[in-house]
């Protein structure tokens, strides 16, 4: 079963919160939500067999970590200047990472390391 990790229950993320609850059953994906914001949570998202949401502070390196390792791709819907810790923790465990911001410098200077890895960071 894939595991895909989402990062941020804010705003931004309500579509694609809705479209992953959605599509978990049919394709058998394990979804995870996390966001420092438990009512956020609690609101959108709605715990299933597939799909289970996590309180996190994203600063909380060990917390982070444990979830990156445990999953497939992660998703960052957080702001554009925590994209690195959770950047750095994908190649650290060799995830692909989607997120919906622009590349600041400090994620272009992981370029090396991205291919090395054979990643795909979007």
């Amino acid at each position: 079963m894939k595991h895909i990790l989402l990062f941020g229950a804010g705003k931004s993320a309500t579509v694609l919160i809705n479209y992953l609850q959605h599509l978990s059953k049919e394709k058998s994906w394990s979804v995870t939500i996390a966001d420092a914001n438990i009512t956020l949570l609690n609101d959108k998202v709605k715990e299933t067999a597939y799909v289970n949401k996590v309180h996190i502070e994203i600063e909380d390196a060990s917390t982070r970590q444990k979830l990156i390792e445990k999953s497939d791709v992660v998703i960052s819907m957080m702001p554009p200047q925590l994209h690195f810790l959770i950047a750095m923790d994908c190649i650290i465990f060799k995830k692909h990472l989607l997120t919906a911001s622009y590349l600041d410098d400090k994620i272009k200077a992981l370029a090396p390391q991205i291919k090395d890895n054979n990643l795909l960071f979007l």
